[in-house]
């Protein structure tokens, strides 16, 4: 016959703060981990050297995932290859020519006199239409949108 934690007292009870009842809650804080480089260098070279099947085995082992081990290997790789050969810089990562005045205004300039154009062909094709449907109803063809 058991007895309820009610039933053995207030001491069996715990207060439920896992500190005052002096049991240390492993989960409350959990810790990264490090790994030393020869570490990974191990267990790179033990994962790789594995047979197909065996792979996993290794990453449960260490409690690794594959992607840990993949992301060494690279890391690894980039090492041996040396210093990456220096890179010219993206056009929009330079600031020089960013805030130009003189680029800012020729870029303006031409942006107008390309909008100029624009509403100009508007414009014609406007007075186009209106000459089309003059047309069209002097010949007695029916317009366009009469026909829908």
């Amino acid at each position: 016959m058991s007895k309820s934690v009610s039933a053995l007292g207030p001491e069996a009870q715990g207060s439920g703060d896992p500190a005052a009842d002096g049991v240390d809650d492993p989960a409350a804080r959990p810790v990264r981990r490090s790994f030393t480089a020869e570490y990974r260098a191990r267990v790179v070279s033990e994962y790789e050297a594995a047979p197909h099947g065996q792979k996993a085995a290794v990453l449960r082992r260490e409690g690794l995932y594959q992607s840990q081990v993949r992301e060494w290997a690279v890391a690894r790789d980039a090492l041996a290859r040396g210093p990456a050969a220096a890179r010219r810089p993206h056009r929009a990562a330079g600031s020089a020519g960013k805030d130009d005045p003189g680029r800012l205004r020729a870029e303006n300039q031409r942006l107008t006199r390309e909008l100029a154009r624009s509403q100009a062909v508007v414009e014609i094709m406007g007075k186009l239409q209106g000459l089309l449907e003059t047309i069209s109803e002097s010949t007695g063809t029916p317009s366009p949108s009469a026909r829908r």
